[in-house]
């Protein structure tokens, strides 16, 4: 079974921008663990602006271009090292591949990314995948990794897509205003009413919210990949949807 697994920001690294150690060490536990049980595993990373945010000493995320392009620079430096560093701890290595928008609209350049996906999962490479915030231009940019998830699950072929997030899943309401609401366990279709369920970003490192979840659930599905949304606060919930438990928020494939 192939599965792509997107980690946000906000599960990564605290809201100052460091690194959130004892997050990051689990998650790289349980992925190894996961991949020795037999799946592969293609991972989708936020994080370097965020990582970058901690060694610049900035309090909030750039807004301009120029200043977010160095940070990113910066942190996905510190981000790359830290997985290889972690994953090497339990024999797995990991390769990075980092994509603009334009990269995956030209057609010859989108295959190339997905046989060198295939190839690296053939070698038991872990790709790690993140926006080349770097060099993309305004044009190029994709602008969340929700997005850039759903897009590389379709690429790949991937049999399931997993958005760790800092929530539980799509609720029924907004959570933080209605003590009754509730986590929507699976979605079939995505109608009107569901998309209105969507709220903005919560944190102040990352890009992504329910809205960008939404979107990245209607790429994944309309390809016939199941797309969960689960809480990354414990990683481990990872081995709850290897072994198909209910978690999160299901959105089901098509065609399934």
């Amino acid at each position: 079974m192939r599965i792509v697994i997107k980690i946000g920001t906000s599960t990564l690294a605290y809201s100052t921008g460091h690194l959130n150690i004892r997050h990051i060490e689990n998650f790289c536990k349980v992925v190894s663990d996961i991949k020795n049980s037999g799946y592969e595993v293609i991972i989708v990373s936020s994080g370097a602006v965020g990582m970058g945010m901690g060694k610049l000493s900035l309090s909030e995320r750039p807004s301009d271009l120029p200043l977010k392009q160095a940070t990113a620079a910066v942190g996905q430096c510190e981000l790359m090292y830290t997985y290889d560093r972690l994953f090497g701890e339990y024999n797995h290595t990991v390769a990075q591949i980092l994509l603009t928008a334009g990269n995956l609209n030209d057609a010859e350049q989108h295959n190339n990314f997905s046989a060198t996906v295939n190839k690296l999962l053939e070698l038991g490479v872990i790709p790690i995948i993140n926006e080349n915030d770097t060099v993309a231009v305004k044009e190029l940019i994709i602008g969340d990794n929700d997005t850039l998830a759903a897009i590389v699950a379709k690429s790949v072929k991937a049999d399931m897509l997993v958005l760790l997030s800092d929530i539980d899943g799509l609720y029924t309401s907004d959570p933080h205003k209605d003590k009754n609401a509730t986590v929507i366990k699976s979605v079939d279709n995505i109608t009107p009413e569901i998309e209105n369920l969507a709220g903005e970003s919560g944190t102040k490192v990352g890009t992504g919210g329910m809205v960008t979840k939404i979107e990245a659930a209607k790429i994944a599905t309309a390809a016939g990949v199941d797309m969960i949304i689960a809480n990354g606060k414990d990683p481990s919930v990872l081995y709850d949807v290897a072994e198909g438990k209910a978690i999160g928020t299901k959105f089901i494939g098509k065609g399934k």
